[in-house]
């Protein structure tokens, strides 16, 4: 009887000793792949990865303050961008369950000074599920120039956009909106008599133990924040000031990856909300095809080779310099959690490098971004030059086209008045990537800018057919043939 006792403690110890070799390869590979990313240029943030629900990889790569060489760590915390939302709807769910909210009466009901014409059709569901139908704030014309940098009082802010058309019948189809979300903060304020801030601190952070996390203000002295810093090419510069009552409930939390861990480890739980309200998050509400949207996060499927689809909850953000992102895989508690203070950046791409990682499937190796070198020959030499560039590296496999890194490199040539170089940088993007409907939306942008009707018409056309959710372009298209 005593051998065969011994005999299991020994398989049981030799199945855990497997696992942690498994865990060691794989954070050891995950290591090596950001090491690289970071080394081209395409990653400075901190990351964690947890399998099983166990952390089996944290660390910080690059710098937290460049100008003081401060390097990035595990407790760096950074500006989390509309990974903020996730919280904001958990906190307004959790309203619902306490039977002081509902989510399908007007939004008019805690809101009476919204104006009703479009007050009395929209819901609090409609907000949190980006079908309210209402304008996204920061995509109104010159937004950063003109409101961005300015305080404003979550009232005050409302009467900016309250009372614009509706795009769309609330209910009727999806549009990403952070006016929705800034709406649900204020909501939040209106039930409790509390600040959005203070009642997040009460229902989320403090029960948690998120002492890393909370609302970020610009004037506050806060040990270990990142620096927010902007890439163009290969220059970086100090991201542009943002003033924090802006984004509010959809964009202005900060975080750290390990505080990260806490709240994923929790949403497992009833430590917040029932079994129930906490489904309620992670329900498809409405389909975008793929991914769909719940409350706070997209859901979606990701294919795990002979073992069929697997399921994926997650969410991106985004701030003046800040790119950021949160996927979880439930079915098996794992969690990537990467957060980078160099603005915008290939992290979805990261984010399936480490998934393939834990999954044990294949993966693309990172590669140089060719837009970094295009913006500094376009910049300093010239169209020609430019082109000649792209068709001596076009076909280097150390180098790869990412659509996103062209886009931005496109509207910093815009930006700059380089309109006749952004113009052939989004026409390198519509000859890669055919199929999408932004790169066209872009290459139509450019030479409206330049002064090419014809032209602008003829891709903000392409763009709608490919994408016909694309409301901008559409705007854009309706106002160019009216002239």
């Amino acid at each position: 009887m005593k051998k065969s006792i011994k005999l299991i403690v020994l398989f049981v110890a030799f199945q855990f000793s497997t696992l942690s070799v498994f865990a060691q390869d794989k954070a050891k590979q995950i290591e090596q792949l950001l090491s690289k990313y970071n080394e081209y240029g395409q990653f400075n943030g901190s990351a964690l990865v947890a399998e099983h629900g166990k952390v089996i990889f944290q660390q910080g790569f690059g710098q937290a303050n460049m100008e003081w060489n401060i390097p990035n760590q595990p407790d760096t915390k950074f500006r989390l961008g509309s990974i903020s939302k996730q919280f904001t709807a958990l906190l307004i769910v959790k309203l619902a369950e306490e039977g002081k909210l509902k989510l399908d009466v007007p939004i008019t009901t805690y809101l009476p000074d919204y104006p009703k014409e479009n007050g009395d059709k929209i819901t609090t569901h409609h907000l949190l599920t980006h079908t309210s139908g209402i304008p996204n704030y920061t995509d109104s014309p010159n937004f950063f120039k003109d409101k961005a940098r300015n305080y404003y009082t979550p009232e005050a802010f409302v009467k900016t956009f309250s009372s614009l058309p509706l795009e769309f019948t609330p209910g009727e189809k999806f549009s990403y909106s952070n006016s929705g979300y800034f709406l649900l903060g204020y909501i939040i304020e209106k039930v409790t008599g509390k600040t959005y801030e203070q009642y997040l601190q009460e229902v989320i952070f403090t029960p948690l133990k998120m002492v890393n996390s909370g609302y970020d203000h610009s004037d506050v002295i806060l040990k270990n924040r990142a620096a927010g810093y902007e890439r163009k090419g290969k220059i970086i510069t100090n991201a542009a000031y943002v003033d924090m009552s802006i984004p509010y409930a959809a964009g202005s939390l900060y975080s750290t990856v390990e505080d990260l861990y806490l709240w994923d480890q929790a949403l497992y739980t009833t430590k917040l909300l029932s079994a129930k309200s906490m489904e309620s998050l992670f329900k498809p509400y409405i389909s975008l095809g793929r991914p769909a949207y719940g409350y706070g996060w997209f859901i979606d499927e990701v294919d795990n080779g002979d073992k069929g689809k697997l399921k994926t909850i997650g969410h991106g953000g985004g701030i003046n310099g800040f790119n950021t992102i949160i996927s979880r895989y439930p079915s098996d508690k794992n969690l990537i959690v990467l957060l980078n203070n160099t603005g915008g950046t290939v992290l979805g791409e990261m984010n399936d490098a480490i998934c393939a990682i834990l999954y044990n499937q294949k993966f693309e190796q990172p590669k140089r971004s060719l837009a970094f070198e295009l913006l500094e020959t376009f910049s300093n030499k010239g169209t020609k030059a430019g082109i000649d560039s792209y068709n001596k590296l076009k076909n280097d496999p150390t180098y790869n086209i990412k659509e996103n890194d062209m886009n931005r490199v496109g509207y910093q040539l815009l930006q700059d008045g380089k309109k006749k170089e952004a113009i052939e940088i989004f026409k390198i993007n519509v000859e890669t990537f055919p199929k999408s409907g932004n790169v066209y939306d872009s290459l139509g942008e450019a030479y409206l800018a330049d002064g090419d009707k014809k032209l602008a018409i003829a891709n903000y056309t392409k763009s709608v057919e490919l994408d016909p959710s694309n409301e901008g372009g559409k705007k854009a298209l309706a106002e160019l043939l009216k002239k």
